[in-house]
């Protein structure tokens, strides 16, 4: 058996949530014990990193490639970016000696594709980003998703909840490996517009009333080779250390609200509502249907 890899930690004293006084040492021992809620929806995926070295009272950075000094023991996968014109070596976030040493490089946010590393074109899930316009704020994208799930069920589709450990909400509907990110992003968008023509509340990307103040944005356009979203139970760079949490739709409608979720609340002992969602895999409509 291959021995555990040694991680050195440094500087765990540093305070990167300065308002709660949240340092690096407890990020890091978040991220070890979430691990087992996590990895499943981190392994086989690559990762792109939202570092905050100097604490979320700083500018952060992003990070796709690999940075310097990557251990010989985490996983990577390369990607050749026409745009770029360049190969980017990605994080395969695979075990948990891996998300603590991320943990270390102050990586707050985890953000994952939506298809595997190994067959990025297609999609393991449709995906919709529900983002409120200010003055709308959480009450108003909760009102959006649960219109939005009795849509889908109208459909037959069964779909899975999470908070964005932001102001918006994210719903999430596991797929057969057989479509297009095309397809899937065609059927998100078209539910968008469905529901923008049921509620005045609803806006959808494409419409020339996009982002009109006050409304709740169904973006569809994540659904694409090499886009992220933020991974379950990742933190969130925020004040208040918020965690972008997998939900039940009771819970939504019993007034559960972001701030609910935080470093300090969530435990990877709570009632899982995303267990078995890797394996419930379903048709979608598509644009031809």
């Amino acid at each position: 058996m291959e021995p555990s890899p040694t991680i050195e930690f440094s500087n765990t004293g540093k305070v990167l949530f300065p308002s709660l006084g949240i340092t690096k040492g407890r990020v890091i021992e978040y991220y070890i014990r979430m691990a087992p809620r996590m990895l499943p929806h981190l392994e086989d995926r690559a990762v792109m990193l939202h570092r905050f070295p100097e604490g979320v009272d700083h500018e952060g950075f992003y990070e796709k490639d690999a940075p310097a000094g990557t251990p010989s023991w985490v996983t990577t996968a390369v990607h050749h970016s026409e745009t770029a014109d360049r190969d980017i070596h990605y994080i395969v976030c695979d075990r948990p000696e891996t998300l603590a040493w991320l943990a270390n490089l102050a990586s707050l946010e985890l953000h994952v594709t939506l298809s595997r590393v190994g067959n990025p074109r297609v999609p393991l899930f449709a995906f919709f980003d529900l983002d409120p316009q200010p003055p709308a704020q959480f009450p108003e994208a909760a009102e959006v998703a649960l219109q939005l799930r009795d849509l889908l069920v109208e459909a037959g589709v069964r779909s899975y909840l999470k908070t964005s450990g932001k102001k918006g909400l994210h719903v999430l509907i596991p797929l057969e490996e057989k479509y297009t990110f095309r397809q899937v992003r065609d059927a998100v968008h078209s539910a968008g517009i469905l529901l923008s023509r049921r509620s005045d509340r609803v806006v959808h990307e494409a419409s020339s009333r996009a982002k009109r103040p006050g409304s709740v944005l169904v973006d569809y356009a994540q659904n694409a080779a090499w886009k992220t979203m933020i991974c379950p139970y990742s933190l969130r760079a925020r004040e208040e250390a918020t965690v972008s949490m997998p939900i039940s739709w009771q819970a939504l409608e019993s007034g559960a609200r972001p701030e609910d979720f935080n470093i300090g609340t969530v435990s990877s002992k709570m009632d899982d509502p995303w267990r078995g969602i890797l394996s419930d895999r379903q048709e979608i409509w598509t644009e031809s249907e």
